[in-house]
């Protein structure tokens, strides 16, 4: 089976296919496709944003499609960033950016709890499915670790010592947000 995952991220899209491999299931990138644009995120939602992509791609090019959206959610700055975690800093930043915006806002604050939630929404045949993921973590003072993209380098999940930026693929790919989101996704497909 092939299906297109409908982002531009190359980070989310080894993470993927990592997960799938072994399978019969073939990811199929935008780039693979021909598709080079960026699709506007205006949801409020988490939920919103990965069936706003995904709809976009199934109209388009009339494929089954997977999408994406994640969010960092930190209880003492009331689950900011969230539906805005890869704009935190504004518009055309990069990750470090956001996570200085971040580090800078949880100066002070003793609550360090945090999670990241990803939601898919998979349109396969024409119907729509979500799948949910999330980890529960904490946010650290300092920058660790060199490998993950995103939040990953402040974000220690619970139960661990290391950030997600520290811990192998094969470790943050079964324990992550992502991971649990795409294992569920991985599920319905290998039964389906």
């Amino acid at each position: 089976m092939k299906i297109v995952f409908a982002t531009n991220n190359k980070h989310k899209l080894e993470e993927a296919q990592a997960k799938l491999k072994g399978t019969e299931i073939e990811i199929i990138s935008l780039e693979e496709l021909g598709f080079n644009e960026e699709i506007e995120e205006t949801a409020e939602t988490i939920d919103g944003n990965a069936i706003i992509k995904a709809e976009y791609i199934f109209d388009k090019f009339n494929v089954n499609v997977f999408a994406d959206d994640t969010g960092l959610e930190v209880e003492s700055l009331n689950g900011a960033p969230g539906v805005y975690s890869s704009r935190y800093a504004g518009e055309h930043v990069t990750y470090e950016d956001n996570v200085n915006k971040l580090l800078k806002e949880m100066r002070g604050k003793e609550n360090r709890n945090a999670r990241f939630l990803t939601a898919i929404c998979l349109i396969l045949n024409g119907e729509k499915h979500i799948f949910h993921g999330i980890v529960n973590g904490k946010i650290i003072d300092v920058p660790q670790g060199i490998g993950g993209f995103g939040y990953d380098p402040v974000f220690v999940p619970d139960g661990y010592t290391e950030t997600f930026a520290e811990l192998p693929l094969e470790i943050k790919n079964k324990i992550s947000h992502r991971g649990k989101a795409l294992e569920e996704l991985r599920s319905f497909l290998i039964k389906n």
